[in-house]
């Protein structure tokens, strides 16, 4: 994953060190997109986007303005998206099933054609509204040379 030895999420906490996941996997997958590696671009997004809802419900003045009911839960990505559609902090226009579903087949097969402009065009306004995005990349900790790049010894 794009944060492996980047940082230290138990040393930022509960509140940064999502954060910090989340931006830099956010980096990581368009940076994987752009070298056509759909596949590992996919579940980098797929876990920056849940790292991003996860540091949004770790502060607790926003926790406090979330409707959540008992049988809730929140570490289920799934069930702390509609609560977040259901507070209003998301508008729903994402379609998340849609987004579980691609992340089954990419976890399944190597996807090889992928739009992935188009697939980013429509996260971006979801980290917008969780307040991930913008954010300046200059701030983030520099890439190491992903192995996964490199040609097997033949």
């Amino acid at each position: 994953m794009p944060h492996f030895g980047l940082i230290d999420e138990d040393a930022l906490g509960p509140v940064e060190g999502p954060l910090m996941r989340a931006k830099l996997h956010i980096r990581g997958g368009r940076r994987r997109f752009e070298r056509g590696k759909f596949t590992d671009g996919i579940l980098a997004v797929y876990d920056a986007l849940c790292s991003a809802m996860q540091w949004y419900i770790a502060a607790p003045e926003r926790m406090r303005k979330l409707r959540v009911k008992k049988s809730d839960d929140l570490l289920n990505d799934r069930n702390l998206y509609a609560v977040l559609v259901r507070s209003r902090v998301l508008d729903g226009s994402f379609d998340f099933e849609e987004m579980n579903a691609l992340v089954a087949r990419a976890l399944s097969e190597e996807i090889r054609d992928f739009d992935w402009r188009g697939f980013m065009g429509r996260l971006v306004p979801v980290f917008t509204q969780l307040g991930v995005m913008p954010f300046d990349e200059k701030i983030l900790p520099e890439e190491k040379p992903e192995p996964f790049l490199k040609k097997p010894a033949s």
